[in-house]
């Protein structure tokens, strides 16, 4: 907040020496070990949060790169076996003039995932280095990772849809591939990572650069 041409220092909950219980968002002076509404035990910073926040994203990438080589559906029909991979499908759906689910599998399955791990990567990075986006900006950016991580499962939904639906017997046939389940582990991996990161680290990294700025 900018008054008279100067940044008022807003205080955080470590100035007002309080801490807050990250389950069920009670407040306990600080130093309180433990939150005396749900048990669960209280740490002003999670000091270990980079170092899963990396381990998950790692895994994440390690399953997304399967993901994209296996198939993600098998259809089988009387008289030939067709398999299509992620972007596969989305061709193939184009080609039958499906534009508009084509689009969103592609939104869903390739662009949303990388952009998260660009994301999460960028937010893992920024909280050790300085950074020109401003401390509200990233923390924004890590509550959009966090809420579109559930919609990223559309491939997955589609897979079990059809599988149900398509069951012909000889005739025809849709079951899933063997990149549905990297994809799903990929996707699971990614939000983990995402939830992982404490974004309390986000303000503390602003602070101290504004800090070392200062004359």
């Amino acid at each position: 907040m900018e008054r008279s041409g100067q940044i008022e220092h807003i205080q955080s909950a470590r100035d007002m020496g309080v801490i807050g219980c990250r389950r069920c968002t009670a407040v306990w002076p600080l130093g309180t070990s433990q939150c005396g509404r749900c048990g669960k035990s209280l740490h002003q910073r999670d000091n270990k949060s980079l170092q899963r926040v990396w381990a998950m994203l790692a895994m994440g990438l390690i399953c997304y790169v399967p993901a994209n080589l296996y198939p993600m559906l098998r259809t089988r029909t009387l008289l030939s076996v067709q398999e299509d991979t992620i972007v596969g499908g989305a061709i193939e759906l184009a080609h039958h003039g499906a534009w508009g689910i084509a689009f969103i599998i592609l939104l869903a399955s390739v662009a949303i995932p990388l952009g998260k791990f660009l994301a999460i990567a960028f937010l893992a990075i920024s909280v050790k280095r300085p950074s020109v986006v401003s401390n509200s900006r990233r923390q924004l950016l890590y509550e959009v990772v966090e809420y579109i991580g559930r919609w990223s499962m559309i491939d997955i939904f589609v897979v079990a849809i059809l599988s149900s639906l398509v069951q012909l017997n000889t005739l025809a046939a849709i079951t899933p591939g063997r990149a549905s389940l990297f994809f799903a582990l990929s996707v699971i991996f990614t939000m983990l990572s995402a939830q992982a990161l404490d974004s309390r680290m986000i303000w503390d990294a602003q602070t101290r650069n504004k800090d070392t700025t200062q004359p």
